[in-house]
């Protein structure tokens, strides 16, 4: 690790004799830890030269995405003890809704998974939302292959009625829910603009406190726009 952190230091390389002056270790050891460094791609040799290689490039790209998910993981703690209540954040990929990071507690548990929320977005608000943000043609896509169907008795009923109650949403609303997918629990979710990707940011809450959900939901949404320049820069999509 030593001497991979002294070649990272010279952007146009180092020989092994300056690598084994700066890390001290014995030359022998040096020139031994530089071959197998090279051989597993570790570093690359040009001209005496060593250098950072493609698997270190490839570790660095992936402790820069593991930073930006433990930021947004940060940011979605600290909102769920402020709000008092479990964050979610999903985004919509490639035709699939994917909640990508949950933030709960003991005190704020989130709902219970019971049913693949890939398949259930009609009955989310996390899924409404997102399904919200699509064009007509994406959203018909959708649901050609995740057709309506009851989750709940308070479930949309078919494609047409969830279509119309799409249709109805103002942009940048929060979207609210109430027992659709899970009886007992009410939820909201916020949209949120990251160029052409449809996202959320959610909520959820027990049925008996639904006079808490749209406040809270705002204040969500009052942090989200504070923080949503640095945020998205966190966000890895």
């Amino acid at each position: 690790m030593r001497l991979l952190e002294s070649v990272a230091a010279h952007a146009y390389g180092a020989p092994a004799k300056q690598l084994a002056r700066e890390t001290g270790l014995a030359l022998p050891t040096t020139y031994h830890l530089l071959r197998t460094l090279v051989h597993e791609g570790y570093l690359r040799r040009e001209k005496g030269l060593f250098f950072l290689g493609e698997a270190t490039e490839r570790l660095s790209r992936s402790g820069a995405q593991q930073k930006r998910r433990s930021t947004v993981a940060d940011t979605l703690a600290h909102w769920r003890d402020s709000i008092g209540v479990p964050v979610y954040y999903a985004l919509y990929r490639d035709g699939e809704i994917e909640v990508m990071c949950v933030s709960d507690s003991l005190q704020t548990p989130a709902v219970e998974e019971w049913a693949d929320f890939r398949e259930t977005g009609h009955a989310h608000a996390i899924g409404q939302c997102l399904l919200s943000q699509l064009d007509e043609d994406a959203r018909r896509d959708h649901l050609a292959r995740y057709p309506v169907r009851p989750v709940t008795p308070y479930t949309v009923r078919d494609n047409d009625g969830l279509l119309r109650r799409l249709a109805r949403m103002r942009r940048m609303e929060p979207v609210v829910e109430r027992q659709e997918y899970a009886v007992g629990t009410v939820c909201a979710a916020v949209p949120i603009t990251l160029g052409t990707t449809a996202a959320t940011m959610a909520i959820s809450l027990p049925a008996h406190q639904a006079d808490r959900l749209l406040p809270a939901a705002r204040g969500l949404q009052a942090e989200i726009g504070r923080h949503l320049g640095s945020l998205a820069l966190s966000i890895s999509i």
